[in-house]
């Protein structure tokens, strides 16, 4: 993983302790390790806004945590649209399953706001996947749940309005922003590219859905950011239960 415009060393680590019931597995289904039980030596790195992380079809023997800020994964769609696959929020990891499975990283990762993340051996990942098998259950177990969702996300695409899939995916990143301490989740830091490529549908239309929301009173903002000031409203557009003209 490169394009880093910083970088230091910094005392983390990895230890069994921090697989419980509670904080071992991301809500995202990226595993989630606790910075009370990382004790081996990380490289710290920080990304601009839009800053390409690590490129797809990538062998790489690191994975890394996020620290701070977000990080889009995205691929290209056969007409050469980009997909937003999944935004991943702080705590969250890069390339943990390409490492236990030594294999290229299928995404490219790039930095949806100003970022910091640490990275770690990929050794570490599988020393701990070996000697524990309640961690390689929940490896397991979140993997299916990851590719559940991605079905559901399609299901729910192909028989939604426009309108409603653009209130689902606002709601479904105001949870991965409220993560963050620092955000209550009614804020969201991301441009019209990346809103329309996460969708994924064409930037005119989505330009319009966001102008009837705003008009409606139901969201406000600009310049890459979106603040939510009716969730109830957009809950209900997102149901399908009113549609905003």
């Amino acid at each position: 993983m490169d394009g880093a415009t910083h970088a230091s060393d910094r005392r983390a680590g990895i230890g069994k302790a921090a697989i419980s019931a509670n904080s071992g597995i991301h809500l995202n289904s990226r595993i989630v390790i606790d910075d009370e039980f990382l004790s081996c030596r990380s490289s710290v790195r920080r990304f601009r806004r839009g800053e390409i992380i690590a490129g797809a079809a990538v062998l790489v023997d690191t994975f890394a945590r996020v620290h701070s800020g977000v990080v889009s994964a995205s691929t290209m769609l056969p007409d050469g649209r980009e997909f937003i696959v999944e935004i991943i929020p702080k705590s969250g990891l890069i390339g943990e399953l390409e490492v236990l499975r030594r294999q290229t990283l299928n995404l490219e990762y790039r930095a949806g706001s100003a970022c910091e993340l640490h990275f770690f051996e990929g050794r570490l990942l599988r020393d701990m996947y070996a000697s524990d098998p309640s961690f390689r259950e929940k490896v397991f177990s979140r993997a299916l749940a990851r590719i559940s969702e991605l079905e559901l996300r399609i299901i729910a695409n192909a028989a939604s309005s426009l309108q409603s899939r653009l209130a689902s995916t606002l709601l479904r990143l105001s949870t991965v922003y409220g993560k963050d301490p620092a955000n209550s989740g009614d804020e969201l830091i991301i441009s019209q590219n990346d809103l329309a490529a996460t969708l994924p549908a064409s930037r005119e239309k989505v330009n319009q859905c966001l102008r009837r929301l705003r008009e409606a009173k139901i969201i406000d903002g600009g310049q890459g950011k979106i603040r939510i000031l009716n969730r109830k409203a957009l809950e209900a557009c997102a149901n399908g239960a009113v549609s905003v003209k």
